[in-house]
């Protein structure tokens, strides 16, 4: 029979292949045997009970289940636990580190009351601290004004909402979502 993360086995049905997978997550190391079929976020939630990564839409379409994997933003319920091997993982619980003082985007989500219900906060902060990133790279947006850049991309509140146009917020808080991030650029 199967654990409570694995589906039973039943005769004459081959096992799913599983692998040793090893994730650096919030820092610390993991070796878990993973089913190739299971995704991050299942595997971020179930069984390393990082719950902070909501299972929103199931499709990569709502932004719910964001995290960073080698600090790029990736929607978590579409990739394979298998597929990150030897990467690193930071999820909303991890952004502050091993301290008690918040990342600069959770306080700045607080004091701008950046969220209503809170079920997308943790993908929202994630994927913002990913774009700061991207910006601060030079990566430009389908926004960015056509100049070639040969640095750091401006964000004004057209950049921070194009590049947040991913993550779905159902209570419409995005134009105080729009002001934490610029909070923390200024």
């Amino acid at each position: 029979m199967g654990s409570e993360h694995e589906p039973a086995h039943h005769a004459g049905t081959p096992p799913s292949p599983r692998s040793a997978t090893t994730l650096r997550v919030n820092g610390k190391p993991h070796t878990l045997t993973v089913d190739h079929r299971r995704v991050l976020l299942d595997l971020l939630r179930e069984d390393l009970d990082l719950t902070g990564a909501k299972k929103g839409c199931d499709h990569g379409q709502c932004g719910a289940c964001t995290v960073l994997v080698d600090g790029r933003r990736v929607n978590s319920c579409l990739l394979l636990a298998v597929a990150v091997d030897g990467c690193d993982i930071t999820t909303v619980e991890g952004l502050s580190g091993d301290g008690e003082e918040l990342h600069p985007l959770q306080r700045a989500f607080l004091e701008r009351d950046a969220f209503q219900c809170g079920y997308c906060t943790p993908g929202q902060i994630c994927s913002a601290v990913g774009a700061l990133a991207e910006a601060e790279a030079g990566h430009p947006s389908r926004v960015t004004d056509g100049r070639a850049l040969a640095g750091p991309v401006p964000l004004d509140r057209d950049e921070i909402r194009e590049r947040l146009s991913g993550n779905l917020c159902r209570c419409g808080a995005y134009p105080r979502i729009v002001d934490a991030v610029e909070d923390v650029i200024r």
